[in-house]
């Protein structure tokens, strides 16, 4: 296996997004079905695969062609499906901000200074699942689309009721802020919860103003900055 690609999910799973995959570690089951939405390099691909097991399937979306080719080299082929594909409130083709080539920072939705703009296929994620079909978890890292992504997603939240992990800012939503991406869920019938300095905090004690406090350089980097959020289905 890649070197790089395991040292990658190494240091996500021990240092970066510690407390973001031990939760998904202690909820994903051997069999289970799975979404890596935005998956970029495959820090979580590389776990989900082994949590899901031989019998399980990742489903990694990655709309980048060249972010794509390097998951279908290094992810694990008898369990991870890669789709060159975005995920989004319908299915056709739009525009990706990149600001450099394999960026993290792709973007559908948020404005991007410089780099380049590509047409990518889009999908929502309820053409693309069959109806009825089991997921247990959808891992979203969109760069602001995740409003578009969940109103694509209704049926599959409705009846599959995975547990949604995924990053969220008000400084990447285009005409929408994270109010509207919580409250969505909320109607949904979903209960959320944000990550502070590695716990667990109810979403109704997440205060933009104190928790995206946009001030100074590279505030994303402030200890009380928060951008990562579960929400699970209630009751």
């Amino acid at each position: 296996m890649n070197a790089r690609f395991v040292w990658r999910a190494l240091k996500a799973r021990w240092r970066d997004q510690r407390a973001e995959l031990s939760v998904i570690g202690g909820h994903v089951r051997p069999g289970d079905t799975v979404c890596d939405v935005g998956a970029h390099k495959g820090s979580y691909v590389y776990w989900l695969s082994r949590w899901v097991g031989n019998s399980g399937r990742v489903l990694a979306f990655e709309p980048q062609p060249s972010l794509a080719a390097y998951l279908r080299e290094v992810a694990p082929a008898h369990n991870v499906t890669v789709e060159q594909k975005a995920l989004w409130s319908g299915s056709g083709v739009l525009d990706l901000a990149i600001p450099a080539i394999d960026s993290p920072g792709a973007s559908l939705v948020a404005p991007v200074a410089g780099g380049t703009r590509m047409q990518v296929p889009v999908v929502a994620l309820d053409d693309y699942l069959r109806p009825g079909q089991r997921v247990s978890l959808i891992k979203v890292d969109a760069e602001g689309a995740e409003l578009a992504i969940f109103k694509g997603a209704r049926r599959t939240l409705s009846e599959a009721r995975p547990w949604l992990i995924f990053e969220c800012e008000t400084r990447h939503l285009a005409e929408t802020n994270v109010e509207d991406v919580f409250g969505l869920l909320d109607r949904l019938g979903y209960e959320g919860f944000f990550f502070r300095q590695g716990s667990l905090h109810p979403v109704s004690a997440f205060d933009p103003a104190i928790h995206q406090k946009q001030s100074g350089p590279r505030f994303w980097d402030h200890p009380d900055y928060c951008n990562n959020f579960l929400f699970k289905p209630r009751g």
